[in-house]
């Protein structure tokens, strides 16, 4: 039978909930499991309600189950907003003094979490960590597994026992007094690679050749700088962050300027800064990538929730025209891919990509295949070689071609003397304010769109393509709709998915051939304002019927979008 659990840590900002969720995901994965997990936080430092959920299966899942198997609550409050999201086997875990008048019917364990860390490891404050031991003792997981999973996180040495220690205790404990007859997980594999979407976004950027990144800290990018900077020494990356979002987009066009494959991360407010630099990218067409972690807007808005707000505001960012590609990841593993793409785009055809995450797909785990880095190429388009550099002594860095990409050269290069502009300029970079150039050189810029609008991907599709609904969708939300559409088949209903996550230069062609045998169709947005379904009208004329938009910072479920359909069906 097909295995699937769904845990939940609870507490307030300080308890420990990330590190808990965290450590449970990694030993779940480690033990073979499909996993994936989110993460949900108020914007404070202490204090708050937070939770951390974790779903492991013997099958793939992009997003999470609604009812809850094993509730971890590290404070009452959790207990009370959640027990009533058990499923009929749930179990809640917590401490003794927390756990007063359950529900009926709620299978409990309460232990003595403070007293157990004290004893065990010798300080209350791991007393999280033995609520991961409980948690795991209470499905009867390998606890070998798990003590490996903690020691590898917090290091040898007395902080890194002491929590294995905790860990044992709380394990111990559960299988002395309680053992769940309904929910049991035992190791079913060889281990697999756990990754967020930060990270995925970060490693692809390395793999693809990035070695510099200026970035000014916002949730939920901030971890794409850290990681890289965690690995910079040995890459020979650089990192910088400095005063400001505006500083940071323009030392990234700078550095690709000067030939560094270069990028930024930041959120929608931050990229609202960063747009007087999207243009001069574009027109000096210099290949740079910017990374846009979505979240609920305007203004600072809900700064750790979700969105994807931003999906017109990436499209026609800046005034006046000229061509980028914006990608959105549907998955982690995605994240990674469309990062190596989004870097060769920007050489190949010299201007600025964006890629649109958001803050669910930013800060979830997933287990992902091991990345085949064979499969990776890095495209730099028409770097000029260095028999053309020596004798480059009439160079033109905007010489106009009949793609729209001139070839380039680097500055200090051979004999090539590289000069731009941010006004407009002829094809030698030189100001000018005469019009016939001027349409000559943006005709050239636009020329590219052409030979960019033939790398764009195609739309993924699943389920029926002429069902009685097709949803429609894009970035993040792939998950969540796959696994929407599979239920609806098991109940009898006729359901299609058409998914993005190549999205400007838009797939008119493609998406009009998905949708023509469509009966009726549904986008299926995080955002108030159906974006994806007005880009739809917009490039290919095909009304959307209906909207399921999500926009309180929540992520979509399977079973929330399951519910708006069947209503829908009425």
């Amino acid at each position: 039978m097909p295995v699937d659990v769904n845990f939940m840590v609870g507490g307030e900002a300080g308890q420990g909930v990330q590190s808990v969720g965290y450590l449970l995901a990694r030993a779940l994965a480690r033990g073979g499991y499909h996993v994936f997990a989110d993460q949900d936080y108020e914007s404070r430092i202490r204090g708050g309600h937070n939770f951390f959920r974790v779903r492991a299966g013997s099958q793939q899942a992009g997003a999470l189950l609604e009812s809850v198997d094993v509730l971890v609550a590290l404070n009452r409050e959790s207990i009370d907003l959640h027990q009533r999201e058990l499923s009929p086997k749930g179990v809640v875990v917590c401490d003794q003094k927390d756990a007063k008048t359950p529900a009926d019917g709620v299978n409990l364990l309460a232990l003595p979490l403070q007293r157990l860390a004290e004893e065990s490891a010798g300080k209350k404050l791991m007393a999280n960590t033995v609520s991961l031991g409980a948690a795991l003792g209470v499905v009867g997981y390998d606890l070998r597994l798990a003590s490996d999973v903690v020691r590898a996180h917090f290091g040898a040495g007395e902080v890194g026992e002491g929590n294995v220690a905790a860990v044992a205790a709380g394990y111990r404990y559960a299988q002395d007094n309680f053992r769940s007859p309904s929910v049991s997980l035992s190791p079913v594999g060889g281990g697999k690679m756990l990754l967020s979407g930060n990270e995925a976004v970060a490693l692809g950027a390395l793999a693809a050749g990035c070695r510099f990144i200026a970035a000014y800290p916002m949730t939920p990018s901030t971890p794409i700088m850290e990681y890289i900077a965690s690995k910079a020494d040995k890459l020979g990356a650089v990192v910088v962050q400095p005063e400001d979002e505006i500083a940071a987009v323009n030392m990234v066009v700078g550095a690709a300027f000067a030939g560094v494959r270069a990028m930024t991360a930041t959120s929608g407010s931050g990229f609202c800064l960063m747009v007087e630099g999207l243009g001069l990218a574009g027109i000096t067409e210099t290949p740079v990538v910017i990374v846009d972690g979505q979240r609920p807007g305007p203004a600072v808005g809900l700064p750790t929730r979700t969105e994807q707000g931003d999906l017109l505001f990436a499209i026609h960012a800046h005034h006046g025209d000229f061509p980028r590609a914006v990608l959105a990841p549907a998955t982690v593993e995605d994240a990674f891919w469309l990062t190596v793409k989004a870097f060769n785009l920007s050489e190949k055809f010299q201007i600025p990509v964006i890629l649109l995450t958001d803050h669910y797909l930013a800060t979830s785990y997933a287990t992902v295949d091991e990345l085949d880095l064979s499969r990776v190429t890095i495209d730099r388009g028409q770097l000029l070689s260095k028999e053309e550099l020596a004798d480059a002594t009439g160079y033109k860095r905007h010489l106009i071609t009949e793609s729209g990409v001139s070839p380039r050269a680097l500055p200090l290069d051979g004999k090539a003397l590289v000069v731009t502009d941010a006004d407009e300029h002829d094809e030698a970079g030189h100001l000018t304010e005469d019009a016939e150039t001027r349409t000559a050189m943006m005709l050239k810029r636009l020329r590219k769109v052409e030979g960019l609008r033939k790398e764009i991907g195609q739309p993924r599709l699943h389920g029926l393509p002429d069902g009685d609904i097709t949803l429609v969708g894009w970035g993040s939300t792939y998950g969540a709709l796959r696994e929407a559409v599979d239920l609806a088949s098991q109940d009898g209903l006729k359901v299609g998915l058409v998914h993005l996550s190549e999205v400007w230069p838009f797939p008119a062609e493609s998406v009009s051939w998905a949708l023509h045998r469509a009966k009726r169709v549904m986008a299926v947005e995080n955002n108030a304002t159906g974006q994806l379904a007005r880009l739809i009208r917009a490039e290919t004329g095909r009304h959307i019927e209906s909207t399921i938009l999500r926009f309180d910072g929540r992520p979509l479920s399977p079973a929330y979008i399951l519910r708006r359909v069947k209503k829908e069906m009425l």
